[in-house]
């Protein structure tokens, strides 16, 4: 009988010891940001209204519908005069870039970053693991994880990643890369590097599925220092939650709404398909069903069942009366996010992908202003815009102790890719935000374009239209 007991006791205690040793093991996987820092232009690269028309009248190309088309996309776009265009497209050397105009554009953007980023943590860049860099356009050899490397003197063991051709998403692949280290690596630093290279990417042809892009790009990028040392645990910004990632590249439609191809005149561009909301949507709304589960309460998860069920009754019974299961407006997801998140940090494709995330999700006008207003000043940044819209956040002061962050991202492939932060403390730093941000979100979010290109209704207007008579 005692022995039995003693055996007992020591079973229970082995157990308990096995739990624990799990327990310790996970806090050892977290996934925490450290400090982030986001780029900014000089002065001399903003892309006022007036500059915008000499890039747009230099394509020689453009017949006057493609002429209305641009400018009324530019009115519609949501984009203000302060956002910033890489030296050779202010040089007029768009349409003829160089090798050297790609890669001097990503190591200002480096050399500005991640020097401000280490200097302000005080970390050395000795003390990196994990180093991840994501431009999708751009890929030089040695890579441009060996030109950060190089530069910064890092380890040689070092684990580097570059990614390319991963679109606007590409910042949750690389955080997924390093949240996948740090389950098997112990107290580690890892740099997230991401940006869009747009030196070497302008379109200079006329059809207009391709020429959009040039609308709606512009510079940007982001460097994060992520870590899953415990000991940092108190200094952390933000704690990661869930990520999941959506990759419809199986289904040819989806797969072909957004790529990179020559034109008949074999000039290289961006072609955005007319069926690329669509397969949006469809990735959108299969990211969502995995998410919802994981940072939804029981209780949103289970009113949305029971809803969705009387809905299924009610269709059943009266056949004639049902309706399609979407609002004229659009689809909703008919699930309440806001009762699991706090703060959207939603990709600035466009005004009309903030619409359509706002719709489906039922957002008001104060959770989409980050978005908005990261738009308008910065533009669509790519991979790197989520990290403006939660730096809106931050200079707003709206981030709080506790507080649930969610990012969702769209890219080429076609890829939605969703992410849940958890807020470790009051959040107040300074950031690239904070020489506008009492401007923000001002009273009449006028579009400069409109007031100069607004009037432009017809082809009859576009043919009477002196394009630079406004800058005489």
């Amino acid at each position: 009988m005692e022995f039995l007991t003693l055996f007992s006791l020591v079973t229970v205690l082995y157990l308990c010891f096995l739990i624990w040793k799990l327990f310790d093991q996970r806090r050892d996987q977290e996934c925490y940001i450290l400090d982030y820092q986001l780029y900014k232009g000089s002065d001399e690269r903003k892309l006022g209204t007036d500059y915008c028309g000499r890039i747009i009248e230099r394509n020689k190309s453009l017949g006057l519908n493609e002429y209305k088309f641009l400018l009324k996309a530019i009115v519609n776009s949501g984009i203000g005069e302060e956002t910033y265009a890489p030296r050779n497209f202010l040089e007029g050397r768009e349409s003829s870039p160089t090798l050297k105009d790609g890669v001097e554009e990503m190591e200002e953007f480096f050399q500005d970053t991640i020097a401000k980023l280490l200097a302000r943590s005080g970390v050395s860049s000795s003390e990196i693991d994990v180093l991840v860099v994501n431009v999708s356009m751009f890929s030089d050899v040695p890579s441009l994880t060996s030109r950060i490397m190089n530069h910064y003197k890092m380890r040689e063991d070092v684990k580097a990643f570059n990614l390319s051709g991963m679109g606007c998403s590409a910042s949750l692949i690389s955080l997924d890369i390093v949240k996948n280290i740090f389950k098997s690596h112990k107290n580690k630093y890892a740099l997230l590097v991401t940006s869009e290279s747009l030196s070497p990417n302008w379109y200079n042809g006329n059809e207009r599925s391709m020429i959009l892009a040039n609308c709606l790009f512009r510079t940007g990028g982001c460097v994060v220092l992520l870590t899953n040392k415990r000991a940092l645990k108190h200094k952390a910004m933000l704690k990661l939650k869930c990520l999941v990632r959506t990759h419809h590249g199986a289904r040819d439609d989806a797969f072909n709404c957004c790529r990179q191809i020559e034109d008949e005149q074999g000039r290289l561009g961006v072609y955005l398909g007319r069926n690329l909301p669509k397969a949006a949507t469809r990735a959108f709304v299969d990211n969502l069903r995995v998410l919802s589960p994981k940072i939804l309460p029981a209780r949103e998860l289970l009113r949305f069942l029971f809803v969705s069920l009387i809905k299924k009754i009610t269709q059943i019974s009266s056949p004639k009366s049902a309706g399609t299961g979407k609002s004229r407006d659009g689809p909703r997801s008919g699930l309440n996010f806001k009762s699991g998140v706090d703060h959207f940090c939603l990709h600035t494709g466009g005004k009309a992908v903030i619409d359509g995330i706002g719709l489906s999700l039922d957002l008001c006008e104060y959770d989409l202003e980050p978005a908005r207003m990261t738009l308008h000043r910065f533009g669509n940044t790519s991979a790197s815009s989520l990290w403006y819209v939660l730096g809106y956040m931050e200079a707003k002061k709206r981030l709080k102790k506790g507080d649930r962050v969610l990012m969702i991202s769209f890219g080429a492939g076609f890829k939605c890719n969703s992410c849940l932060w958890e807020v470790v403390k009051d959040l107040e730093g300074r950031n690239v935000w904070d020489d506008r941000i009492d401007g923000y979100p001002p009273e009449s979010l006028a579009n400069p374009f409109m007031k100069k290109f607004g009037w432009i209704n017809n082809v009859e207007d576009a043919t009477n239209f002196k394009l630079f008579d406004f800058l005489n």
